[in-house]
């Protein structure tokens, strides 16, 4: 790709078109001496009268015309009084107009933002303003120095301007003495900053590579890292052998740093199996409070229910079925426990089991509460049971932190109001989620958690399901019977057959599962593309934006989720006249895409069509692309049970979704799933997770690639280690939190 040649453009800011103070995008005018120029950009607070030197390239706009998009700015505050008095007549300090301007400059000249910023008790003898007035105003001028100076040291080490402002949110006025401090304070937070780019500031402040700041950050930044595998600990001489490699110094400094991380208590070290584990705080207190809890509600279980036998003769009487054997083991279970874990494949009878506990719970006046990690799911769960299920966060009534971290109002101090509680797609629930739920679930409540245990584990960290389901602990169902109904479906029975270790069955044309055979790459990407454009549309009236989604293993590579988005956007929604576009981060979104969010973002508000409004789109959730506002800076996402306007800034959080990975896909189903199996890395290329994309289709599934390939994966029954410690809190008897 050919490097963009960075422009420098020096001027006078004439006027602030537009500022967002969170992020600090900004649009303004400035004049370099011939001509006015609009110039856009992340900024520090700016103000009419500034002298302004901005870094980068010039770009055309469909509605604005020629722009500067400015990719570092330079600010040189006012220094005659003239410039001052037009400075603050702008607004650039917020409750300063022109007549508090006027008079500011009228009584203290060139001096007047020197003394507003370090002589505040002088402005406070003015009439008309307060002390509290005069140290706001202090305060005020200090911030816009304090983000401009931060702006330009974190900008040689290519950090860009909105992390610069987060970051200083955090650390406050004195943030660059912070960072020269201790550079690596960087990389802890949310500030999207490596530690490699820290490493390097700390360089170029003389910090040796052997400090205890380096290396403790560095084992902490090893730890995080591998939360986001899945890991909630690490073995501590795993920890030392890893941190050692990365931070490239002697494995006797790290463990010496490590031991002082654990005595002080910025990282937890306990047994788990006979060997030591190391963990972060936060993940061992998640993990010892669900086993807590856990422990504590089947010491003090819900009300045994009565008569439960005769209740599910009524059922099956006025519901012509007959419950298998497991599937009333199931029902007792979770009517006489206080817990139940219910596990099982697709066609094998939770959807009918739970209906059953439902109806007899509700039957006896007991209020139900249905939720599951995605909103795909829930609705799911909601069509299935009818009966309203909510997503997780909105059962807990998630609200935000000011650093955007997830706040539940439902907790301790104010519970859920239920008597039972059913959880579905439990596969999919981190530990950070779960402990959330323990902490919201009322003494006396059922907990009642159904999902496949044979599924990806959760993206999160923690390894809930599983550990919950081996614990031994609690009563677990495992439904195994394949229903007369569901064998009819051959993406269920070539299911189990994958789960089974066997070769589903690739030569049937009449059924609902499909392969076709395709060596080379391109030829599956070209059926693929005919599939979804085409085919498939033709055949079963499919919408390829609504009914149809291609799963593959990996995002990279030519059967890589980058790639084929690529080639689907280029076949399904092409670029139109008709159709506003936008680049964000890189990727040309255009009116009509289908676009997935990828991180969760609490700030985001939605509405639906009965009026209904609330804030929060979610790791996972799909949607169009109905509109994109150059004027508002916004575009409008349909997802599937919501509308939201999402700021140019947040699309930075959308991603193409013709065609996401399979672990993106959980929770979710289609009617219609393409999977391109045609040679890939191992790790990648194993059992379950073909398992988990097959079980994503409803109703039409399709294979593209070599027999070979599927018969690797099928044979590959690659487990993946996932390190926890919930399993042995649950087993023993001091973890008690």
């Amino acid at each position: 790709m050919r490097e963009e040649k960075l422009l420098r453009l020096e001027g006078v800011v004439e006027n602030i078109v537009y500022r967002n103070d969170e992020n600090g995008y900004t649009v303004l005018e400035i004049s370099d001496g011939e001509d006015y120029i609009t110039a856009v950009g992340v900024m520090p607070q700016t103000g009419a009268g500034d002298k302004v030197v901005l870094t980068g390239v010039f770009t055309e706009h469909k509605s604005y015309g020629r722009q500067f998009s400015a990719r570092a700015c330079e600010v040189c505050r006012p220094s005659e009084a003239a410039d001052i008095l037009r400075y603050l007549s702008s607004g650039a300090v917020k409750g300063i107009g022109p007549s508090t301007a006027q008079k500011l400059v009228a009584e203290f000249g060139d001096s007047t933002l020197d003394i507003m910023e370090n002589q505040p008790e002088r402005v406070a003898r003015l009439k008309g303003i307060s002390n509290e007035k005069a140290m706001e105003f202090s305060a005020r001028l200090k911030a816009n120095a304090g983000i401009r100076t931060l702006m330009l040291y974190l900008g040689e080490y290519g950090i860009s301007n909105t992390s610069a402002i987060k970051i200083y949110n955090a650390l406050g006025t004195d943030c660059v003495k912070h960072i020269k401090d201790n550079p690596y304070i960087l990389c802890e937070g949310s500030f999207g900053v490596s530690f490699e780019c820290a490493d390097m500031i700390a360089k170029r402040e003389q910090m040796s590579n052997d400090s205890n700041v380096r290396i403790r950050a560095g084992i902490g930044y090893v730890l995080r890292h591998n939360e986001g595998n899945g890991h909630t600990c690490l073995p501590k001489e795993k920890l030392v052998q890893v941190a050692t490699g990365f931070l490239q110094t002697a494995p006797d400094r790290v463990s010496e740093c490590m031991e002082e991380m654990i005595f002080d208590r910025s990282l937890i070290a306990d047994i788990v199996g006979g060997k030591e584990f190391v963990f972060t705080p936060q993940l061992h207190l998640n993990e010892m409070y669900i086993a807590s809890r856990v422990k504590m509600m089947l010491s003090f279980p819900a009300e045994q229910e009565k008569d439960v036998e005769r209740a599910v003769d009524e059922l099956e009487r006025s519901n012509g079925i007959q419950y298998a054997e497991l599937q009333k083991q199931a029902i007792f279970a979770a009517l006489s426990e206080g817990m139940l874990v219910l596990t099982g494949g697709p066609g094998t009878g939770k959807t009918t089991t739970l209906n059953a506990i439902i109806k007899i719970l509700e039957s006896r006046g007991k209020k139900v509460l249905l939720a599951a990690p995605t909103g795909r799911a829930a609705q799911r769960m909601s069509e299935l049971t009818g009966n309203e299920a909510k997503t997780l966060h909105r059962l807990l009534e998630v609200s935000w932190d000011k650093n955007d971290k997830p706040v539940f109002n439902r907790n301790e101090k104010n519970r859920l109001k239920c008597e039972a509680l059913i959880i579905d797609e439990m596969s999919m629930v981190d530990c950070y989620i779960f402990e959330s739920v323990m902490r919201a679930v009322p003494p006396g409540c059922r907990l009642i958690m159904v999902g496949d245990s044979n599924q990806l584990p959760s993206v999160g960290p923690g390894n809930v399901l599983g550990d919950l389901t081996e614990s031994g602990i609690l009563p677990v169902v495992r439904l195994n019977e394949i229903f007369r109904q569901a064998q009819q479906s051959l993406i269920i029975t070539n299911a189990h057959k994958i789960v089974n270790g066997q070769m589903p069955v690739l030569n049937r044309t009449d059924r609902d599962f499909f392969f076709m055979n395709r060596s080379v790459k391109s030829e599956v990407t070209e059926v693929i593309s005919d599939l979804c454009q085409t085919r498939l549309p033709k055949a079963y009236g499919y919408s390829p934006f609504e009914n149809i989604q291609v799963l593959s293993p990996s995002k990279k590579g030519e059967l890589g989720t980058a790639e084929l988005n690529h080639k689907l956007q280029a076949r399904l929604n092409p670029a139109s006249a008709d159709k506003a576009e936008i680049t964000v981060g890189g990727k040309l979104f255009r009116e009509g895409d289908k676009v997935m969010q990828i991180k969760n973002n609490y700030d985001i508000r939605w509405f639906r069509e009965n009026g209904e409004t609330g804030e929060g789109v979610f790791n996972g959730d799909i949607g169009i692309i109905e509109k994109i506002d150059r004027k508002s800076k916004h575009m409008r996402v349909i997802f599937y049970d919501k509308t939201a306007a999402l700021s140019f800034e947040a699309c930075a959080d959308l991603d193409f979704a013709y065609a996401v990975t399979v672990h993106k896909s959980q929770g979710n189903e289609f009617d219609a799933v393409i999977i391109p199996v045609c040679s890939g890395p191992p790790q990648l290329y194993y059992r379950n997770l073909l398992y988990t994309a097959v079980t994503r289709a409803k109703k039409t599934l399709i294979l593209v690639g070599t027999p070979h390939t599927v018969e690797y994966m099928v044979n590959n029954n690659r487990q993946t280690k996932r390190y926890s410690a919930l399993r042995e809190f649950l087993t023993r008897e001091d973890s008690l939190y």
